[in-house]
């Protein structure tokens, strides 16, 4: 509304300014056959008013300025140039993008007005020598000038836009960064919390076994469900604490890493499985990217061991290239026929995680040969 106010207020000024230059050079009365009149000054009136109209209809502007101009010049009155009344009309038109029609209705006009003065007797000499020049030179400035304008307007409108579309792509970028980082901690708390229960689950069939023959063992297997379920609950606090923290500060979850992997062992283990951990080649630090999905790989075919597989025996083994980190985690169990259906959702998940990163997870078996899970993690993760 405000915008919108002002440049009502600036074609007033406008209008203003052109009946004020063009009443001048009437009252001036530099010769004619008729003496400035009422009609002349309504003339003049007219050209100001135009300037109310020139955004909405420039074009209109333009042509009712040089018919009017032409008409003022046939009714005998005073001259007063021809490109001074209509440079603002031309001006108007440039400025709209109606640059052909400004130059079309500026070169009719020069064209118009030189046959009829030279027709009438006025000097060839001073008419195409002097005034034809500075009367040219007027017009293009005035169509030069509002071409410039709107130019100069249309490239700001883009810089705009170009700035409008870069916030929302980083707004997108965010967003998409937010939902990443969601996933991965739902992924994390399925690997914790599959891999707690299992434990867990193990462990109450040993007790329920033991309660009666043997409560050592029994008490054995509730601490270790004990413990289990203070870990789960550690883990939970901690990815809450994740959640509340946006800043990254205190209350973050300390991140997944293979430096974790003995309380993992440990658990499977205390769980009935004797897991044997090997390493291969230099171990050399990693991304903490790379090193994260490590670690939930290996967690998560544990996690498998213990709940699926049936198995007594596994080895983790985990060798360092050159230029990418191999984990291999295989067990001794029942095995599964893995064509026989879909995936389930933890190896789907150790095969995103992988591929996230540039990697790749297969995973083999067959009935009684019990599973075998390879990873294959560049060192360096893709951006």
């Amino acid at each position: 509304m405000i915008e919108g106010n002002r440049e009502v207020a600036g074609d007033a000024a406008l209008g203003v300014a052109v009946s004020a230059v063009v009443a001048v050079a009437v009252t001036m009365d530099l010769g004619g056959h008729r003496a400035p009149d009422a009609a002349a000054y309504a003339f003049v009136a007219g050209l100001g008013a135009l300037m109310l109209v020139r955004r909405r209809f420039p074009v209109l502007a333009l042509v009712a300025t040089a018919t009017g101009l032409l008409a003022y010049y046939a009714a005998g009155y005073p001259p007063i140039g021809l490109a001074l009344p209509v440079a603002a009309a031309l001006y108007s038109a440039a400025e709209a993008g109606r640059l052909m029609v400004a130059s079309a209705v500026a070169a009719a006009l020069v064209v118009v007005s030189t046959t009829f003065r030279l027709r009438d007797g006025e000097d060839p000499g001073y008419l195409l020598g002097f005034e034809l020049a500075s009367t040219l030179g007027l017009m293009v400035a005035a169509i030069a000038l509002g071409a410039a304008v709107r130019a100069t307007r249309l490239l700001r409108a883009e810089q705009r836009r170009s700035a409008d579309l870069a916030a929302a792509e980083r707004e997108h970028e965010a967003g998409r960064r937010v939902q990443e980082e969601r996933l991965r901690i739902a992924r994390d708390l399925h690997d914790v919390l599959g891999h707690t229960i299992a434990v867990i689950s193990v462990q109450a069939d040993v007790a329920r076994e033991a309660l009666d023959g043997d409560p050592e063992a029994a008490r054995s297997a509730l601490a270790v469900i004990r413990r289990a379920g203070d870990d789960a609950i550690g883990e939970l606090r901690g990815t809450l604490g994740l959640l509340r923290d946006q800043g990254g500060g205190e209350g973050r979850a300390p991140a997944a890493s293979l430096r974790h992997l003995d309380p993992l062992v440990a658990a499977a283990t205390a769980g009935g499985l004797a897991v044997e951990l090997a390493t291969e080649g230099e171990a050399a630090p990693l991304p903490a990217v790379v090193d994260g999905a490590a670690c939930r790989i290996v967690q998560e075919a544990l996690t498998n061991c213990l709940r699926h597989a049936g198995a007594s025996r596994a080895e983790v083994r985990l060798r360092y290239e050159r230029d990418r980190l191999r984990v291999t985690v295989s067990d001794d169990g029942r095995g599964a026929d893995l064509t026989a259906g879909p995936a389930g959702r933890g190896l789907t998940g150790m095969r995103e995680r992988a591929a996230l990163l540039g990697g790749r997870v297969v995973v083999t078996s067959r009935p009684g040969a019990g599973f075998r899970v390879e990873a294959s993690l560049p060192l360096v993760a893709r951006r």
